[in-house]
């Protein structure tokens, strides 16, 4: 009996040590951010390194097992520059830095690499717009198959948009108001198919002008044999 105590005591004890360590290692990460961020108006002012995990920290939102999902930090007057320590932030969702005064290049590590700081492979919206971002966009990003929302407008960001992978689904307008070679947009798709058996708008038009010139070709033999019996 006492061996079955001591043992699910020892479980217990590791988990607890598993989850400070994993909120330990989101923590850090996101110390390593507001390490290289000037910050006038105390935004991180709760960011407590001492504490078990973030998810007590004011712009921080985690999940049902204390894992980061969400970073806001939009319109917090923040400057400097991004890192790659939050690619280590495995389970983030939301990252939220739009409308501050961020400079430098976006990290390939926010892509989804195969190294050990790139994991966002739960990213779904990552708004970056209205900063100083400068240099190129990183492929990385591409990769990242979740990416539904993403705003990288009004930087200055040089060099092609990409347009495989995730970035496939986003128009113009997310890149707008940089030094960026933005792809023209597709094309809209034809109203109808001939292929599926219908038929098109031009054809049709083509098909009435034709019918037309019949009915009117027609009218005028007509009237002419008339005279003529007359």
């Amino acid at each position: 009996m006492e061996r079955r105590i001591s043992v699910c005591i020892w479980l217990i004890l590791a988990l607890n040590l598993f989850s400070r360590g994993a909120g330990n290692a989101e923590g850090d990460a996101l110390n390593a951010l507001r390490a290289n961020l000037a910050d006038p108006n105390n935004v991180f002012l709760s960011w407590d390194p001492t504490h078990v995990n973030p998810c007590l920290w004011q712009n921080i939102t985690c999940n049902s097992e204390n894992s980061v999902i969400s970073v806001d930090l939009r319109n917090a007057n923040l400057s400097g520059q991004l890192v790659p320590e939050l690619g280590q932030l495995s389970n983030l969702q939301y990252l939220e830095l739009c409308n501050n005064n961020i400079s430098g290049t976006i990290p390939e590590e926010l892509g989804n690499l195969t190294t050990t700081l790139g994991k966002l492979r739960k990213l779904r919206f990552l708004r970056l717009n209205n900063n100083s971002l400068t240099g190129q966009i990183p492929m990385s990003l591409t990769s990242i198959d979740t990416l539904q929302g993403l705003d990288l407008s009004n930087n200055r960001l040089v060099g092609d948009v990409p347009v495989n992978g995730s970035f496939s689904r986003f128009n113009p307008v997310c890149f707008t108001n940089n030094r960026l070679n933005v792809p023209p947009p597709a094309p809209p798709p034809p109203t109808a198919s001939t292929s599926s058996g219908l038929i098109s708008i031009s054809f049709l038009s083509s098909l009435s002008i034709i019918f037309r010139g019949y009915v009117s070709n027609f009218h005028k033999e007509l009237s002419s044999n008339i005279q003529s019996d007359l």
